[in-house]
């Protein structure tokens, strides 16, 4: 292989590193708005979505430690917000008969209206086995059909570049006490060892996310949520395909046009993007192998500060470039 080549694809790798912890990222803030817009929080949509949630976060984490064991950095900033687009995704390239039931959507944040229901199954569809990962990785990065796809690409360079992984770098472990089963939740080792801890770890991804329900498959028990899960069995997309097909959605709080925003409503969506612009600070020093200590009394500020945005008619905002 010619030198030039393999930098090529080192560089081409290291975009689809980043743009794995930018795409998980995406989904927490998406999921955190419509989960939070629900008035009653016993409700089985709002216990199905902070499974999720929290499986999420997991994914970035995830994703962070297997960026960090390949030498990168991953850099974390808040994700912006448009009707018809996921990062690094191209859902046109799904047959239509996968996506027809959800077309009715949109990924701008909003309350847990249809829409929303449609989108976050969007969002976790399971891949339609329409491209081969061996030929994926040399393609745009905005081009991938699903998430599963995207990882596929993901794996095939891994696989690729295996010597580049070094065990021990920069690796986070927040829920090990969530999942007894998981052998191991960071790459400790090196090389083609560390390959199988980064293959794992894709595994959880996909697995908890698309999954394999559409065949009666469950979440395999190595990756189920072994602590607080009311359904670890059932992926992300049967989770949410399960609110879609309940029959009614719980209730919101009620949206204001914008227009119509006090200074006082003004003043919260504020709050709001600086909080989360704080948790993003923290997650960036996380990942960059510090230990944070106020982690989770801010993340939990977050969830307040969007809790607070609904009651007051307030659609979360999450930077200045929240939507576009």
């Amino acid at each position: 292989m010619k030198k030039e080549h393999l930098d090529w694809a080192t560089t081409h790798f290291n975009s689809h590193l980043q743009g794995a912890v930018e795409l998980e990222l995406w989904t927490i803030p998406y999921y955190m708005s419509a989960m939070y817009s629900i008035k009653d929080r016993s409700s089985d949509a709002y216990q199905l979505i902070r499974t999720v949630i929290n499986q999420e976060m997991l994914h970035l984490q995830s994703a962070a430690n297997i960026a960090n064991a390949f030498g990168l950095s991953p850099t974390i900033a808040p994700p912006t917000y448009e009707k018809n687009k996921i990062p690094h995704l191209n859902l046109s390239f799904n047959p239509s008969s996968a996506t027809e039931p959800y077309m009715n959507h949109s990924f701008d944040i909003g309350p847990l209206d249809e829409e929303r229901v449609n989108g976050m199954c969007l969002v976790e569809l399971p891949d339609q086995g329409t491209t081969k990962s061996e030929l994926i990785l040399e393609t745009l990065i905005d081009q991938y059909s699903s998430i599963g796809a995207f990882y596929d690409a993901l794996r095939f360079g891994a696989s690729a570049l295996k010597n580049d992984i070094k065990g021990g770098v920069k690796q986070v472990d927040a829920f090990a006490a969530f999942y007894r089963n998981m052998p191991n939740m960071v790459i400790s080792e090196s090389g083609g060892t560390g390959l199988d801890q980064v293959n794992l770890l894709i595994d959880l991804i996909t697995d908890q996310g698309e999954g394999q329900c559409k065949n009666g498959i469950e979440v395999p028990a190595v990756f189920q949520n072994t602590a607080d899960d009311i359904e670890p069995e059932i992926d992300h997309f049967e989770k949410f395909r399960q609110i879609k097909d309940s029959g009614k959605l719980p209730e919101t709080y009620a949206v204001k046009d914008p227009c119509d925003y006090t200074a006082e409503d003004k003043k919260l969506e504020q709050i709001l993007i600086q909080q989360f612009g704080q948790l993003t600070e923290l997650l960036q020093a996380l990942f960059n192998g510090d230990n944070p200590q106020n982690f989770f009394p801010v993340m939990a500020g977050v969830g307040a500060a969007i809790t607070n945005c609904w009651k007051h008619g307030v659609t979360p905002k999450y930077s200045e470039t929240n939507q576009l």
